[in-house]
């Protein structure tokens, strides 16, 4: 496969540097398992993490604002694999809402069941102490797409798309009850730019955790091509 055929869309991510919690450890093998023998010049070792579930690149399940929806394991794998579209909401402020006109604007290129990013380049603030400045999408906008769309993930660049100033996270409830998992902090979506690529976001199937970090790959078409 061709590298530049492949879109990085994760944040890296860096233990004791993250909004969210992220330590790791690293032992010589026999500290925790005494019984596994290797010479003294042989590196092994092994490596503890704990973390948030909302560590970095993440995508959240119904199961986090929605009580009987579907964790990280039961999910659907086939929902989290697919054609992706990034509908460019770049030149919006922090702050500042997405309207359904504006969004509909954008209808023409978005199909049933597609993974939709919204471009905001707040990514460019993650890490920073403005890590969660975002324009955020307007409840209406929400429901347009969930009943017309019907998106299986709707995710941003931005640390989220929630419409500010409530006590019951609106766009969260809408999502969450119609199935839809979605993902904050992606990174890199202008890569992508008008082009409909194949899109993977692959969590852990922990059993209980509302989200789950991961790292999200996209593939451009002809991604497999064996030519020059």
């Amino acid at each position: 496969m061709r590298r530049e055929a492949i879109i990085e869309l994760s944040h890296r991510m860096l233990p004791g540097r993250e909004s969210f919690r992220l330590e790791t450890r690293t032992f010589d093998v026999t500290e925790l398992l005494p019984e596994v023998v290797h010479r003294p010049d042989i590196w092994y070792v092994l490596s503890d993490i704990t973390m948030s579930s909302h560590m970095g690149t993440h995508v959240e399940f119904p199961y986090h604002h929605w009580e009987p929806g579907a964790d990280a394991a039961d999910y659907p794998v086939e929902r989290l694999i697919g054609e992706a579209v990034v509908l460019d909401f770049s030149h919006k402020e922090a702050g500042e809402e997405i309207t359904l006109t504006e969004l509909q604007t954008h209808a023409g290129r978005l199909r049933e069941g597609d993974i939709i990013f919204i471009r905001t380049d707040m990514d460019r603030l993650f890490r920073t102490e403005r890590w969660a400045d975002q324009p955020y999408l307007s409840a209406e906008a929400m429901a347009w797409l969930i009943e017309t769309v019907k998106p299986n993930v709707i995710g941003t660049d931005a640390a989220g798309f929630e419409v500010p100033g409530t006590d019951y996270q609106p766009n969260h409830l809408q999502m969450f009850q119609a199935g839809i998992a979605m993902v904050e902090s992606a990174t890199n979506l202008a890569a992508i730019g008008d082009e409909r690529v194949l899109c993977f976001i692959l969590p852990l199937p922990i059993e209980g955790i509302d989200a789950c970090p991961v790292r999200i790959v996209a593939l451009r078409k002809g991604a497999f091509d064996h030519g020059d």
